[in-house]
């Protein structure tokens, strides 16, 4: 069997200069980070960064108007929001797979984690205390679901027992953990070195071009094969390397 393109090694010289010209505050405008950056309190910067990431698949422009949409319903104070919500506020809010009862059920789950802890930070934290990061966040969503939880649920918080890339998750902790102008770097309970690349079809396909992913599913295995030889251009800072991929992309359209 025939690769569909030809590999076309790139050097870390070729990668920096790419970070450089792409990591930048125009990038903010038209990626989903632009709704944590909205934000000043740490926590609506979190739950902002959240929500966001959870509706971040599909087409760019949609998922975009829809979190818009979303935050003109949460009146633009996130935590306000979550702290007092009802499912009613949301009327007939749904966007692909999520339909009104998924959007509840995972705002009232993260109503609970407000109103009794001190929100995301501390789950995540608990997780990564125990070796299990992803694995944490999402038992704590599913075992707090009511059968109202459908397929959009299950959708927006993907489950990593299956294996799956988790390309969202990846990128909302590239949001909180790394410091940049675009990245808020609000939580300093893990080091960006610990970061896993966000990989998606796209960032799979220009890996596999550029020589740093040997493996042809994008699954979390081909995660952690590019996060490795990303840590060899950059050990203290792999993530980075996630602005280079959309460069290339640009680039080579």
């Amino acid at each position: 069997m025939f690769l569909e393109y030809s590999i076309v090694m790139i050097t870390k010289n070729e990668l920096d200069v790419l970070v450089e010209k792409y990591e930048t505050v125009d990038f903010i405008k038209d990626d989903p980070v632009q709704f944590p950056h909205k934000f000043e309190d740490k926590k609506s910067i979190e739950l902002a960064g959240f929500i966001a990431s959870l509706v971040a698949y599909g087409s760019r422009q949609q998922f975009i108007k829809k979190l818009n949409e979303l935050f003109d319903l949460a009146e633009h104070e996130p935590l306000n929001f979550i702290q007092n919500f009802e499912p009613k506020i949301l009327g007939d809010f749904n966007y692909r797979f999520g339909k009104p009862d998924d959007f509840a059920e995972i705002f009232l789950i993260l109503k609970e984690l407000y109103n009794t802890s001190d929100g995301l930070e501390e789950l995540f934290a608990y997780g990564f205390s125990q070796e299990k990061m992803f694995e944490c966040v999402v038992d704590y969503f599913y075992s707090r679901a009511s059968e109202k939880a459908k397929h959009g649920f299950y959708q927006m918080i993907p489950n990593p027992h299956n294996g799956g890339a988790m390309k969202r998750m990846c990128m909302f902790l590239r949001w909180m953990v790394r410091k940049g102008p675009v990245d808020l770097g609000i939580w300093n309970f893990i080091s960006p070195s610990e970061l896993y690349i966000p990989l998606d079809v796209h960032v799979g396909r220009i890996s596999r071009q550029t020589g740093l992913l040997t493996r042809k599913a994008n699954d979390f295995k081909s995660v952690i094969e590019l996060t490795e030889n990303l840590k060899k251009f950059c050990p203290d800072d792999p993530v980075k390397y996630d602005f280079a991929m959309f460069g290339y992309g640009v680039n080579n359209k």
